[in-house]
């Protein structure tokens, strides 16, 4: 499984949603609170385009107002840009999503890019990228009532939610512990992240994991299993995104 090719079909899934909308859809209301569905598109668009100012090296579009945080900023960013037609605001979503991919697939090795949290590498901000257009796929095409069937590209999400549960239990001010989890892909194929001697387990669909990780299902409502002394306790401050 190559990243830039998957992050490329991800690009592609979501591209095929957005050409199927009519004009009124764009103004309809997305499942993220306050943001419609060309609002989605708009941060879409704005965040493929830090992708392609981190890798020219032009860091200070990350530079944030101390004390403003991060959802401050993503939506005045966002209520700036509102107004385009949804065939122009189309345009500059899919423009800056090809660019993005062929930025990242040109790094040199070793190369770290600024991003929302740490430096990463371009594989791993591909995955971040894949994670992101995921989730608001799912924003867009939910209050829709729209497919936006689950593949083998969750793979990638769910390795990102565990390799960041040191991260978000950090964030959340809790001790990291080890935890495995065993996953059970959309096609039934069994993914295992983590120690295989941790005490500490996660069992369960991979759709339903990632959407925990993305804040898109309550880890509650889940049919996920956790087992040993830190299980639940990852599975609640689970993240696939930036705090």
């Amino acid at each position: 499984m190559d990243v830039f090719d998957d992050l490329a079909a991800e690009f592609d899934q979501l591209d095929e949603v957005l050409t199927g909308l009519d004009a009124p859809a764009w103004d309809r209301p997305s499942a993220c609170a306050g943001w419609s569905i060309a609002d989605v598109v708009i941060h879409l668009a704005q965040t493929n385009e830090l992708v392609l100012a981190s890798a020219a090296g032009r860091d200070s579009v990350f530079d944030r107002e101390p004390g403003v945080a991060l959802d401050d900023t993503v939506d005045r960013l966002v209520a700036d840009d509102r107004g385009a037609p949804p065939e122009a605001l189309h345009a500059r979503w899919r423009t800056s999503a090809h660019a993005s991919l062929d930025a990242l697939r040109d790094c040199a090795p070793g190369t770290k890019l600024l991003w929302a949290a740490a430096p990463l590498s371009p594989r791993t901000l591909a995955t971040t990228r894949i994670a992101e257009h995921w989730a608001h796929a799912l924003d867009i095409t939910g209050p829709l009532g729209a497919a936006y069937p689950d593949t083998s590209r969750l793979r990638h999400i769910a390795w990102l939610a565990h390799r960041t549960l040191p991260y978000a239990l950090a964030a959340a001010g809790e001790q990291a512990a080890p935890v495995r989890c065993e996953l059970t892909a959309p096609d039934g194929d069994r993914w295992e992240f983590g120690d295989p001697e941790a005490e500490s387990v996660i069992r369960g669909p991979a759709s339903e994991f990632c959407r925990v990780g993305a804040r898109r299902l309550p880890a509650e409502r889940s049919t996920l299993v956790t087992e040993g002394p830190d299980a639940a306790l990852a599975l609640r401050h689970l993240r696939n995104y930036a705090l």
